[in-house]
């Protein structure tokens, strides 16, 4: 996740709908398999992705698929950021609205691919392990597959962030404003972290899957589902927690559950009406 929030007013929303829907198709894509003909640029595409024979293979893929949101339920949206009185004082920011941009995406398809070698690389390690723990095997970091996955992973994170950097500067370049607020928070991911357990202090390998780190003070987002608000959130850093903190809103179903139980058109109705409830809001 990645917000941005610019020193325009939200009322920017209501007048250039057009143009800043535009503005995002403009600079990035969307869907799977999509790319760049002409490749964006970034210090990424620079390091030493020989670390796992998946990223190397990949690279020339990665590259063009650069500052691209790719499909599922990743997103780029603009919205309104409020600042009221206790976020005017922890954030620095004056009251009132701010137009924002809010991003959800990761490291597309070579990411997916390396989570796919290494999982079934683990699973064969671990053909003990009953059917409904199979994915649950794993890689020691003794050995040089665990060493080569934990490094590729990492090119990913690094590659991720990526995506969401370039698709903040190129909107944020076209839009022609200013940058006062730039929150990134990574979930889905892997940390090196030293946690008490057992009564001692020790390094152990924290893995947040639907969740994002939430160390005391540290900011992150937290979104909604389609056309609820989303949040800014600071860590209490609880350990009981290991200092995390939910990635979104979560859900009642499945995704199969959910496209069997609500049509397309039924859904678009009801986010344009929570929209327009929105607007005639009181200030």
């Amino acid at each position: 996740m990645k917000l941005t929030v610019y020193d325009r007013k939200a009322n920017t929303l209501a007048g250039q709908r057009d143009r800043l829907a535009n503005l995002i198709e403009s600079e990035t894509r969307f869907g799977m398999g999509c790319e760049f003909k002409q490749r964006r640029e970034h210090d990424v595409i620079d390091e030493d992705w020989s670390v796992s024979p998946v990223t190397n293979r990949l690279r020339d893929k990665a590259w063009s698929q650069l500052g691209t949101s790719g499909s599922g339920n990743h997103f780029v949206e603009f919205g309104a950021f409020t600042v009221g009185t206790e976020q005017a004082r922890a954030l620095g920011l004056e009251l009132g609205e701010y137009l924002a941009l809010l991003t959800h995406s990761g490291s597309r398809g070579t990411g997916a691919q390396v989570c796919d070698f290494y999982s079934k690389r683990a699973m064969a390690r671990h053909e003990h392990l009953p059917k409904e723990l199979k994915h649950l095997a794993w890689l020691s970091l003794n050995d040089a597959d665990g060493q080569e996955y934990w490094a590729a992973m990492n090119l990913m994170g690094r590659y991720a962030a990526a995506n969401h950097a370039l698709i903040h500067k190129h909107i944020g370049k076209k839009l022609g404003a200013h940058v006062i607020l730039d929150i990134e928070n990574h979930h889905n991911f892997a940390w090196k972290e030293t946690h008490v357990v057992n009564g001692e202090e020790r390094e152990v390998i924290v893995h947040r899957k639907g969740a994002t780190p939430a160390d005391a003070g540290v900011l992150g987002i937290i979104p909604g589902s389609m056309a609820s608000p989303g949040y800014i959130v600071r860590g209490k850093g609880s350990p009981e927690s290991l200092t995390s903190a939910s990635h979104g809103a979560g859900r009642v179903m499945s995704r199969t559950k959910a496209m069997q139980s609500y049509l397309e058109r039924d859904e678009d109705a009801a986010r344009r009406a929570r929209c327009r409830t929105a607007q005639r809001r009181p200030r």
